[in-house]
């Protein structure tokens, strides 16, 4: 199954009737990860038909309003639906306080578990992991502690080669799972079959890194090499290359730029500033540099393969 990615917001700032902020929901190997949740989040989830049930995961990048200002809101909905199953939030230390507070003084406090993961560390950091999925940290160079997260597929079983097993009776339907799991067939004669005889290499396992908000910061570039699809935010053109300097984030040839060096597969950009009527000059600016770019849209769901 290829990662689906559905952008819910991917403008700067304050949200306007046809821009909102920072959100994006990622699907990868059977998990539902809400990434940021700016203003308006949960009525873009309405929008786009993704059940609120899914979400387990959420992961916030900093503390800047148009990042995280829709999650109490979500977290408080979540309530209303009589939500049972744990809920995770990754973000940094602070977001524990300013959830709970805004919970306690409304008397709001959730009927779920609700678990915060505070960050804190200027490295990579392992924050989740199971049989199928790592989420790493990159950290990001923006006025206040900023992550960005490195979404990344185990590599999967092998695939059965049929043409080569069936050529072999005494392998049964039974024995399949073990050399799904690389284990080599030994007949009854005492020839041992070796696995890679039998079976094809798995998929090669996807990834996905976003990074946002962060001005041009090239040390980034060794943890994302060659991912399947980097989002990096563009609030700017070039001709605002000092503000962007200014404010810390980055522009559209800037992404271009780190997405090149690090020879990702493809590149998506967005957070653009209200300042921008345009957004096909975003793409103009970035395609030269790094022609596999695509434009960040609300509501357009990007299959990552």
């Amino acid at each position: 199954m290829s990662l689906k990615l559905t952008v819910l917001g991917c403008h700067s700032a304050t949200p306007r009737v046809n821009a909102h902020p920072t959100s994006q929901f990622l699907e990868i190997k059977n998990h539902h990860f809400l990434i940021d949740c700016g203003e308006g989040t949960q009525v873009q989830l309405r929008k786009y038909s993704i059940k609120f049930s899914k979400i387990k995961h959420i992961f916030i990048s900093h503390l800047h309003g148009d990042h995280f200002f829709g999650l109490v809101g979500l977290v408080s909905t979540f309530r209303l639906l009589n939500r049972e199953n744990e809920l995770h939030v990754y973000g940094p230390k602070g977001i524990k306080e300013i959830i709970t507070l805004q919970l306690k003084l409304s008397n709001s406090w959730t009927h779920y578990p609700l678990l915060f993961h505070e960050l804190s560390s200027n490295k990579p950091e392992l924050i989740f992991e199971d049989a199928t999925v790592e989420v790493h940290t990159i950290p990001l160079n923006h006025r206040v502690y900023t992550n960005g997260f490195l979404f990344k597929e185990k590599l999967g079983e092998r695939k059965l080669n049929m043409n080569k097993v069936l050529q072999y009776s005494e392998i049964e339907t039974c024995d399949y799972q073990n050399l799904k799991n690389g284990r080599d067939f030994i007949l009854k004669n005492g020839t041992l079959l070796k696995n890679n005889t039998l079976t094809l290499d798995p998929t090669p396992p996807k990834s996905y890194a976003f990074c946002s908000d962060t001005s041009y910061f090239p040390e980034i570039i060794p943890q994302i090499k060659n991912v399947t699809c980097l989002y990096h935010e563009t609030t700017f053109l070039k001709d605002k290359e000092s503000l962007a300097t200014t404010t810390m984030h980055s522009t559209a040839e800037q992404a271009a730029k780190i997405a090149k060096e690090a020879t990702v597969k493809q590149l998506i950009i967005g957070h653009y500033s209200g300042r921008y009527k345009n957004k096909e000059a975003f793409l103009n600016e970035a395609t030269p540099i790094f022609k596999n770019t695509l434009l960040a849209e609300e509501g357009k769901v990007y299959t990552i393969n």
